[in-house]
């Protein structure tokens, strides 16, 4: 008797990932739709690769991130726009305003530390690791993001979907 599940014929890891990158997208559209006022003390960090298709970012930006950043959306952002596909938004970078145009499947992580919850997907392509290391520093926010994303036994609320592959 063979314990091996078969291979499934609906790709189902993509469609979760789709579904959990559309709750990033109908959250920041919420922020949107308050002219970028986030209610209560909820804030926002957002990791995505840099390389990933349909990313705009500055040049010194994508020189110093070469593979994955975060960007925090706390105080100091402006001209949030959502669409169906992803968002941009401007950041204050070292005292120098950007814009950046983010695909929702550029996205690796999303955080909001005000109330312990956080989503986190697979890596764009095999060879990448999930690594907080690229961390952007926009202006005014505070950097330990890491221990907030790891998955903890505590109880918080932070989903991570993988689903393994066959080889």
């Amino acid at each position: 008797m063979n314990d091996t599940p078969p291979d499934s014929l609906i790709p189902y890891d993509e469609i979760v990932q789709e579904a959990l990158r559309a709750v990033v997208g109908r959250v920041l559209g919420q922020v949107e739709a308050s002219n970028g006022v986030l209610p209560g003390t909820h804030h926002f960090y957002i990791t995505f690769k840099t390389g990933a298709p349909g990313v705009s970012i500055p040049a010194d930006l994508r020189t110093r991130f070469p593979d994955e950043m975060t960007i925090v959306l706390q105080n100091k952002f402006w001209d949030l726009s959502v669409g169906e596909d992803g968002f941009s938004v401007s950041l204050s970078f070292n005292q120098r305003p950007a814009k950046l145009d983010v695909p929702f499947s550029a996205i690796t992580a999303f955080v909001d530390p005000a109330v312990d919850f956080g989503l986190q997907f697979q890596a764009m392509a095999e060879d990448e690791h999930e690594d907080m290391s690229g961390m952007a520093g926009n202006d005014g926010q505070e950097r330990d993001v890491a221990s907030r994303i790891t998955p903890s036994d505590d109880g918080s609320n932070v989903v991570s979907v993988d689903f393994g592959k066959k080889k």
